[in-house]
């Protein structure tokens, strides 16, 4: 897929982000945005699930969960956690590595009125993680929900769901290359605004 590396690489990593994102975009309709979150619990044990990114900015990688989640938990005991996108159309990889931290209100109601009404319900209806009896106890607190909404546009925000943001203090990008000469480019972060930029060996 060419090359990459420090001479064509953007000095910001958000920037190089959104570059390579907008690319696969262009030619990858089925979820480009999924990306894999890693967490650990203080006791070290990993856990790994697939999310969707929602907004990236300077700020960091958005996306949402249920707040009594597995991975929510865990990332109220320990924020560190890692994002791994991959896209295989393009042979590139990129992973990234930092803390998360909540959104604000505003911004989980601003996005969970995009929701469709069916997924509004649904984030009502599951408590996510936790043990059920049956598939048939979920229906039925679907169906209730739906009847109580019934007609009603404006669905809630639930107390207990909304927006993670992760900030990241390394970004790491590969481009896959013959013969496993892959391009692999990170950044660290050096205080606020500033990256360090090196070269790894595949």
């Amino acid at each position: 897929m060419g090359a990459f590396d420090e001479q064509n690489c953007e000095t910001n990593p958000i920037v190089q982000f959104e570059k390579w994102f907008k690319e696969v975009q262009a030619i990858d309709n089925k979820e480009p945005n999924a990306m894999t979150l890693a967490t650990s619990t203080v006791d070290g044990r990993p856990s790994a699930r697939i999310v969707l990114l929602k907004e990236v900015s300077d700020a960091g990688f958005v996306f949402y969960t249920n707040y009594t989640s597995r991975k929510a938990q865990d990332l109220e005991t320990n924020p560190q956690c890692a994002l791994t996108f991959y896209w295989s159309a393009l042979e590139r990889q990129v992973r990234v590595e930092g803390q998360a931290r909540h959104v604000t209100q505003a911004e989980s109601e601003a996005y969970f009125r995009t929701r469709p009404k069916g997924s509004q319900l649904g984030a009502w209806a599951s408590h996510q993680s936790k043990v059920v009896a049956s598939r048939d106890v979920l229906d039925a607190k679907l169906s209730d929900l739906e009847s109580k909404y019934a007609g009603q546009e404006d669905i809630p925000l639930p107390e207990f769901w909304g927006g993670y943001r992760v900030v990241p203090d390394r970004v790491e990008f590969w481009q896959g290359r013959p013969n496993r000469m892959h391009d692999r480019i990170r950044y660290r972060r050096k205080g606020e605004t500033e990256w360090v930029i090196d070269r790894l060996s595949p």
